[in-house]
């Protein structure tokens, strides 16, 4: 078997917590590195998940690190997207159970960010994580 812990790079873009509100996002330099997915990990719903009490997730491209704009559907793969506003989850139901939701990004932008948009009453905080995941980069060993 072989290892791949020199060739990745792993970055936190959501830090592990209980949250209730909008956690500030990471702007994450994604330069020397061909490929990038994401893992968003959402435990138990603090709050039963509605259309008005709901959690969004939205990935973000910038080329600047400075001007942000929602990643186009065409740029995500491992989801089924159809529209072109950078959301990859939306938690619109009842999350009896922990989840994990892996996507990549295929866009050409340096500068990408996961961010989470609470709408609604959450009362009870939600645990979630997410975390940025490099290969394919340019110069080996990662470290």
């Amino acid at each position: 078997m072989r290892e791949q812990s020199n060739t990745l790079k792993i970055v936190s873009a959501v830090a592990p917590g209980t949250y209730t509100a909008d956690v500030a996002p990471v702007s994450i330099d994604r330069q020397g590195f061909g490929s990038a997915t994401f893992a968003i990990h959402v435990g138990v719903g603090g709050i039963t998940f509605t259309g008005a009490n709901k959690i969004e997730f939205v990935l973000e491209e910038s080329y600047d690190g400075t001007d942000w704009t929602d990643v186009l559907a065409k740029d995500i793969v491992g989801l089924d997207l159809s529209a072109d506003d950078g959301r990859v989850l939306a938690l619109k139901t009842a999350h009896a159970a922990p989840t994990v939701t892996k996507f990549g990004y295929i866009g050409d932008a340096r500068f990408i960010r996961l961010t989470t948009d609470f709408s609604g009453t959450h009362s009870t905080p939600t645990p979630l994580s997410a975390l940025a995941i490099f290969g394919r980069p340019a110069h080996a060993p990662v470290t």
